[in-house]
C-alpha cells in the first residue's frame, strides 16, 4: 500500500504537484493499493485524465486518487483526491512503478549457474537457474540476471542492469547501467554480412567475419525477442535513454541516438544512422547505409530508402481500405508513375 504522500514523492521526481500544499493530512496518510482507468478504478486505486475524450468518465469515477491538469481540477468528484500536474500521463507513469511486484531473491547466484573463475561479479548481484558468465566477464553492482542468461566473454554490463530469461549477450559487448532487457535479446550476435564468391562453378557466400561489438549506453529498454547484431568493423551503438520494442532487428554497425523509439517489427538495415529523440512506429523499414537527422517522427509502416535530412514527420504506404477501391487506386498510381 502506498500513501499520497509517497505518491507525491515519486511524482515530483519529474514535475510538480501543484495543489499539494492544499492537501490535508488525512488525505496525505491515504493509502492506494494500485492503478486503474476512469471507468473500472475503485476508492484505493490511482487512476488519471490524460485525454480530453474521457472527460465524461471523471464525473463517474470512483478512484481514490486522480490525476488531472489544472483545467479540469474542479471536475473531480469530492470522494476523490485530485493532484494537479502539468502532464497527468508523466505522472501516472512515475506514479506505476511503485505498485510493481518485486519477487524476492532468496539466494545472490544460483548453484546451477557456471561462473568462470575470471569474471568479476560486483556487490548485489543476482545470478539465476542455469546461467552462463564466461571468462573474464564483469558485472556491475546490483544486476539482475534471470534463468538462462548466457554473457560471453569479456563482456561488461553495468550497475543495476535486468536481464530476463533467455538473454545472450555476445562477447566483448558493453551495456551500461540501468539496461532493462527483456526475454530472448540477442545483443552482439554474428550480423549478417556474405561476400558473393564470384565462381560460376560454386554458387553460394563467403561469411565476412563481424569483429565489432555492440555498445548500448545507459537507462535503455529493449524488448523481448529483438536482436542488436555486432559490427562488422566499428560498433554498433545504442545511446542512451533509447526504448525499443519487441521483435525488431537492428543490422551490424548501426548508430541510434538518444532518446530514440522504436516500435515493434521495424527492421533497421546495416551502416545507418538514426539520430537523437527520433519516434519510429511499428512494422517501419529502413535502409542501409542512410542517415536520419534527429527529431524525426516516422509513421507505421513507413519506407526509408534514403537519407532524412529536415526534423519533422514522415509517412509511406496507404492506410487500408475495401479490396475493390484499392485495387482501383493502385492503377491510378501506377498510371501517374507513367506520366
Amino acid at each position: 500500500m502506498i500513501t499520497i504522500k509517497q505518491l507525491i514523492s515519486q511524482i515530483e521526481q519529474r514535475q510538480p504537484v501543484l495543489n499539494k500544499a492544499e492537501l490535508t493530512t488525512d488525505q496525505l496518510t491515504l493509502t492506494m493499493s494500485g492503478v486503474g482507468s476512469l471507468t473500472g478504478a475503485n476508492s484505493t486505486q490511482l487512476s488519471f485524465l490524460a485525454d480530453p475524450n474521457y472527460i465524461t468518465s471523471l464525473a463517474h469515477t470512483q478512484a481514490g486518487v486522480v490525476l488531472v491538469t489544472e483545467q479540469y481540477r474542479e471536475q473531480v468528484l469530492p470522494s476523490s483526491v485530485a493532484l494537479v500536474v502539468a502532464s497527468p500521463y508523466l505522472a501516472y507513469a512515475s506514479s506505476s512503478q511503485l505498485f510493481v511486484r518485486h519477487t524476492t531473491k532468496t539466494n545472490n547466484i544460483h548453484p546451477t549457474a557456471i561462473i568462470a573463475e575470471s569474471a568479476v561479479i560486483g556487490n548485489d548481484v543476482h545470478i539465476g537457474p542455469y546461467c552462463v558468465i564466461s571468462e573474464y566477464v564483469h558485472i556491475g553492482d546490483r544486476s539482475c540476471l534471470d534463468a538462462n542468461v548466457v554473457v560471453e566473454a569479456y563482456s561488461h554490463v553495468g550497475t543495476d542492469c535486468v536481464f530476463k530469461s533467455q538473454v545472450v549477450i555476445g562477447h566483448d559487448c558493453v551495456i551500461g547501467d540501468y539496461v532493462r532487457l527483456h526475454a530472448g535479446v540477442s545483443v552482439g550476435a554474428e550480423g549478417f554480412g556474405f561476400a558473393p564468391t564470384q565462381d560460376p562453378s560454386i554458387d553460394g557466400w563467403e561469411r565476412i567475419a563481424q569483429l565489432g561489438r555492440v555498445v548500448i549506453g545507459s537507462h535503455v529498454r529493449i524488448g523481448s525477442n529483438t536482436c542488436i547484431d555486432r559490427g562488422a568493423i566499428d560498433d554498433t551503438v545504442i545511446d542512451d535513454h533509447v526504448i525499443i520494442d519487441n521483435l525488431v532487428q537492428i543490422a551490424h554497425n548501426v548508430r541510434i541516438g538518444a532518446g530514440t523509439a522504436i516500435a515493434a517489427n521495424t527492421g533497421i538495415a546495416g551502416s545507418t544512422t538514426i539520430g537523437k529523440r527520433c519516434i519510429i512506429g511499428g512494422a517501419v523499414g529502413i535502409n542501409g547505409h542512410i542517415d536520419i537527422t534527429d527529431d524525426v517522427t516516422l509513421s507505421g509502416m513507413t519506407m526509408v530508402t534514403k537519407s532524412i535530412k529536415t526534423a519533422g514527420s514522415y509517412s509511406s504506404g496507404t492506410a487500408a481500405m475495401p479490396t475493390a477501391k484499392w485495387r482501383r487506386a493502385a492503377v491510378r498510381f501506377r498510371q501517374l508513375g507513367d506520366s
